[in-house]
């Protein structure tokens, strides 16, 4: 059978701030992120069904990654726990849409972050191929199965 990759396009805003960073990165920023998920399966032949021909319906895909991923982090603050940053969460509402992991909050952590979520909660036909996080236009990380096997 044939494997095919589909990928789908996400956007949010974050926050977030660099635990002893050497640079501006240590101060509270944002970016606005874009997220592609690829995925890879064979398309479904079953003739009459309305997912014929389909490795997962695009909206399906979209359902997913908007709720695990996207409503999480979109408009959020993300910041290392051990971080001194924390302390500005005691402000109460101001900083209300928050979230302390336990990692540096860097773009390539993001990704393992993603792609770790993601793997469980696919459907058992489909494997998660890669995750590609742009913080900037011009600068992304991205995940590969294939590198971490």
């Amino acid at each position: 059978m044939t494997k095919i990759r589909v990928t789908k396009q996400f956007g949010f805003e974050m926050s977030h701030a660099l635990t002893n960073y050497d640079g501006l990165c240590s101060n509270i920023h944002g970016h606005s992120y874009k997220l592609q998920i690829t995925l890879i399966g064979e398309p479904l032949l079953k003739k009459g069904d309305p997912k014929d021909g389909m490795v997962i319906d695009f909206s399906e895909l979209k359902k997913l990654v908007k709720k695990e991923i996207v409503q999480a982090f979109d408009h959020s603050l993300v910041i290392n726990n051990l971080s001194a940053h924390n302390k500005l969460l005691d402000l109460g509402q101001l900083y209300e849409r928050h979230h302390l992991v336990n990692f540096q909050p860097t773009t390539e952590n993001m990704v393992i972050f993603i792609a770790d979520k993601l793997k469980t909660l696919l459907p058992e036909h489909l494997e998660l191929f890669c995750v590609r996080l742009y913080e900037t236009s011009s600068s992304y990380a991205e995940w590969f199965a294939s590198d971490n096997n």
